[in-house]
């Protein structure tokens, strides 16, 4: 799936248009950006650090189990 995405700003004049361009393309949906509010992938500063180790410690995955793996007959070591 390919979305075309209009800004609000363009809308008006884009929409229609673009709708009509890509009509006999099943691959294509065009769609207007309604998203508001800051641009959260672009921070800087010092708020920087203090969401890196947010990052870190809401890591989803489960930690690795502590220690080594015995080893097994397949081992090429």
């Amino acid at each position: 799936m390919i979305y075309c995405v209009i800004p609000p700003e363009l809308a008006d004049d884009l929409y229609d248009k673009m709708v009509e361009y890509y009509k006999d393309n099943p691959n294509v949906t065009v769609i207007i950006d309604r998203r508001t509010g800051p641009d959260r992938r672009n921070r800087k500063g010092a708020d920087d650090a203090k969401h890196a180790e947010l990052r870190e410690t809401r890591d989803r995955r489960r930690a690795r189990i502590p220690g080594t793996f015995p080893e097994t007959e397949g081992s090429s070591e």
